[in-house]
């Protein structure tokens, strides 16, 4: 694996959260979903009421994550990395459950049922911005 590839991978471990991309009947849609990375592979929880592990499993999807909405104040550096691989489904080891952290009690007022996804990635592209202003909140009066 090239060294911007390994880099791209440290980084998707400081960013908990992530998007993931896939198709279903022809239809795109976006799933955000807690992963980790381990071994090369990106491991990603998702609720599994919604069916979306199933639609996923075995499909080409591609998942990216930054670091846009998790820097101090000044720091004016981004970066971005999406990747792409075929999903599939899976269970954590007992090494790897606890590295996702709390999982949501509740999705659509429905109790949160976990379902996860392995991905190897096969192409994994990694983008830095400089000169990206932090922004901070603002409340309407």
């Amino acid at each position: 694996m090239p060294s911007d590839e390994y880099r791209a991978l440290e980084l998707l471990e400081r960013a908990p959260y992530g998007r993931l991309s896939v198709t279903m009947r022809a239809l795109p849609f976006v799933i955000t979903t807690r992963h980790i990375v381990s071994d090369g592979r990106v491991l990603i929880r998702l609720h599994g009421g919604y069916g979306y592990g199933r639609a996923c499993d075995g499909s080409v999807v591609a998942y990216n994550a930054d670091n846009f909405g998790d820097r101090e104040e000044g720091d004016e550096r981004v970066w971005h990395i999406q990747l792409m691989g075929t999903a599939r489904t899976f269970t954590p080891d007992p090494a790897e459950l606890p590295r996702f952290g709390p999982a949501p009690r509740i999705a659509d007022d429905k109790p949160f049922v976990p379902e996860y996804l392995c991905i190897e990635p096969q192409f994994i592209t990694l983008h830095h911005l400089e000169g990206v202003p932090t922004r901070a909140a603002a409340h309407a009066s």
